[in-house]
């Protein structure tokens, strides 16, 4: 057994992990410690003499040890704001984070001869430094814990709990929760929850969603890096449903799609910035009682185009992923037009960003640089293809968001016409690699993604 403890400085992660460490008669690691050890100095010294980044250094040093370690592992503060720290933690483990409110940590930590990292005052470094890593520490973890108002016996004892499989759902959520499972066709989940309560849920949350390779990925993925989790699908028309069932089961994240990217952001808790001007949240976060929303649909459109900064942009449709693209080319410094076939919606959508618009109808080629698909149409079992080869310039990067079937009409027609082409995959690999660090905390490479989808 590994159980792993992260989360800052003073919320505990030392005293509950002795505790722990104590009543499951394993062995303790606190990775600070063992980094002072490999030293032969005491942690302020190393900051003096050679900065944090060679603290970093040795700390990876010391979490790559522990890697196919059996025990308790207590993490430095900033631990896992390197991902590949992360992996090794998540590695046949469990995470746990522990949180406590600024006022709280800095009460605690107040005294200390640890060296600040940013020239603030204590009390905004704390704040500061939390607000920074909080993607990391949410992503990292499988549960979170609260220990402002709990004692280290009283938190190592809720942990224990959850090891043991004692803090399930009430009788009548438990009956809730299955009664929802069954409507979805979902009683293997069901099952598999029933024989290893330790698992952990993640799913594609659409209607429909069945063509989502999503599911095919995740749980490659989650093999690749030894963690104790399944992907499945929440396919459903209407979000609020989706939404309660996920809060009935032991559920980390979501990857929401068709037609729910906007409608979901109405049931979460938090949502990230470029998820706020997009308008639609595409990946959500759940840790600690808390729905995160995020959206890395831009993502997948920005890195595939980087190459074309500046260019002139249409964007064909008007909904979630329209929008996503629009930000991505803008944030490219892209002169961008929304074509969609309803011009009012169109002209709704480029307001927002203060781009030019028009129907469907208006499309010319030689005005575009860069042409990004953003409708459904071409999408399996529909064949159908917005342009045909003479609608499109040889000087011009046609990109289709559609990922199913790898190559679409609107892309063949864009290689006949000798076109740039920019596949739906490419899309769907990059906003991936954002996803799966944001709701495990591991960063992948597009190779790797590329590799699990063969």
């Amino acid at each position: 057994m590994k159980i792993a403890l992260v989360g800052f400085r003073g919320t505990g992660k030392t005293s509950v992990g002795r505790i722990l460490a104590d009543r499951l008669g394993l062995p303790f690691y606190d990775t600070d410690a063992l980094v002072e050890q490999r030293a032969t100095m005491p942690i302020p010294e190393i900051f003096r003499r050679a900065g944090e980044p060679h603290f970093r250094a040795l700390e990876r040093e010391v979490v790559t040890s522990l890697r196919n370690a059996e025990g308790v592992i207590g993490t430095g503060g900033g631990a896992v704001c390197d991902p590949a720290n992360v992996a090794d933690l998540r590695w046949h483990g469990r995470v746990f984070l522990l949180a406590a409110a600024p006022e709280v940590i800095h009460e605690r930590i107040a005294g200390s001869d640890r060296p600040g990292l940013t020239g603030l005052s204590p009390e905004e470094e704390v704040r500061t430094l939390l607000a920074r890593r909080k993607e990391a520490y949410l992503g990292a973890a499988d549960a979170c814990i609260d220990t402002g108002t709990c004692t280290p016996a009283g938190v190592a004892e809720i942990i224990l709990r959850q090891i043991r499989g004692e803090a399930g759902i009430s009788p009548d959520k438990r009956q809730e929760r299955d009664a929802l499972l069954e409507k979805f066709g979902l009683t293997a989940v069901r099952d598999m929850l029933d024989r290893d309560p330790d698992l952990r849920l993640c799913a594609i949350a659409g209607n429909p969603c069945a063509h989502s390779r999503s599911p095919l990925l995740y749980n490659r993925l989650f093999a690749h890096f030894g963690m104790n989790y399944h992907y499945t699908r929440l396919e459903w028309p209407d979000a609020g449903v989706i939404v309660r069932l996920a809060t009935l089961l032991p559920l980390k994240g979501l990857s929401v799609t068709i037609p729910f990217k906007t409608d979901v952001m109405h049931h979460l808790d938090e949502i990230d910035e470029h998820a706020t001007a997009i308008g639609a949240v595409n990946t959500v976060v759940r840790c600690g009682g808390r729905i995160y929303g995020h959206n890395t649909d831009w993502l997948g459109v920005r890195i595939p185009l980087i190459h074309r900064q500046g260019a002139r942009a249409v964007v064909l449709g008007a909904g979630g992923a329209a929008a996503a693209a629009v930000y991505a080319l803008r944030s490219l410094d892209m002169d961008v037009t929304v074509l969609a076939r309803t011009a009012g919606a169109a002209r709704g959508l480029a307001e927002r960003f203060n781009c030019r618009w028009g129907s469907l109808e208006e499309f010319k080629g030689s005005d575009a640089d860069v042409v990004v698909h953003a409708t459904p149409v071409g999408m399996e079992p529909d064949t159908r293809s917005l342009l045909a080869p003479c609608d499109l310039e040889r000087k011009t990067t046609v990109f289709d968001l559609v990922y199913t079937p790898p190559e679409t009409p609107l892309i063949r027609a864009a290689r006949e016409a000798g076109c740039e082409t920019i596949p739906g995959t490419e899309m769907f690999v990059h906003q991936a690699v954002e996803q799966f660090r944001l709701i495990t905390g591991i960063l992948v490479t597009p190779a790797l993604v590329r590799e699990m989808l063969a």
